[in-house]
């Protein structure tokens, strides 16, 4: 009897130390069954990944939404809604988006861009927009003769930016007198280029100037030195390009391999 009373006793002791831990590890008890506290964490590591912050005063409606969670699942598994066929294809694709994710997001860890190949891809932009920036109007119709007929229009005191208005099929820059805004040379076709770069400031092209798009009267407003913005404002734009082309080229590189009947 003596040692039937001690078991007692130390298993009631061991129970009170017990029972800490196992709340500790649960925050509710739901119909019976536990809601352990990893789900809370789980949950706050999803919101963080979103890149909301996981504030002290959220983990009351953490603990309460994965409660609620838990309440529907139980009467969701009651009714049986799990064993569907639609609820299992469900489960399928969200399995392979996830899975898919996990490829892709290792593949970002073990690949990251570095700065020696953003900086290399900022200069090869540098290089390639250096120079000279253009500030021009241009007025584009579809016929030689309607460019010769605004042009001594022009010569005859007209004024560029209403006859681009009135009478260029440019849309984007007929709305603006012909405006086409800085830009380096070489971001025209040939010809247009090629015209814009031995005009004097100020000058219209003499004659009209024929390219893939029909003919344009240009006139150049303005010449500066190129206008690059700065390695460390354009820094993170370049990152994310170039890891976008890393995981395209990935994603090209597995189907390559890939036995597809």
């Amino acid at each position: 009897m003596k040692m039937k009373l001690i078991s007692a006793i130390a298993a009631a002791a061991m129970l009170g130390t017990l029972a800490p831990v196992v709340l500790a590890q649960n925050v509710a008890i739901v119909n019976g069954k536990a809601v352990p506290k990893s789900r809370v964490d789980a949950l706050a590591q999803q919101i963080a990944r979103s890149g909301r912050p996981v504030t002290p005063e959220m983990q009351g409606q953490l603990k309460e939404e994965v409660i609620a969670r838990e309440i529907f699942i139980q009467e969701a598994q009651k009714q049986g809604l799990d064993t569907t066929d639609d609820f299992k294809t469900q489960m399928e694709l969200a399995r392979q988006t996830l899975l898919i994710r996990e490829l892709f997001g290792n593949y970002q860890k073990a690949n990251p861009v570095t700065d020696a190949e953003i900086k290399a891809e900022y200069d090869k932009f540098a290089a390639a927009n250096s120079g000279k920036e253009y500030r021009a109007r241009h007025i584009l119709v579809d016929k030689e003769d309607e460019a010769k007929a605004i042009i001594a229009q022009l010569k005859k005191g007209g004024k560029f930016e209403e006859i681009a208005k009135k009478s260029s099929k440019d849309p984007g820059s007929g709305a603006n007198g012909g405006d086409l805004d800085w830009a380096n040379a070489g971001n025209y076709v040939a010809e247009f280029s090629d015209a814009l770069s031995k005009l004097a400031k100020g000058k219209t092209t003499e004659t009209p100037v024929k390219t893939q798009f029909g003919y344009h009267i240009i006139r150049l407003d303005d010449v500066r030195d190129a206008q690059l913005p700065k390695f460390e404002d354009v820094k993170p734009q370049i990152a994310q390009q170039l890891q976008q082309q890393k995981m395209s080229k990935y994603q090209e590189d597995l189907r390559a391999k890939a036995k597809i009947e």
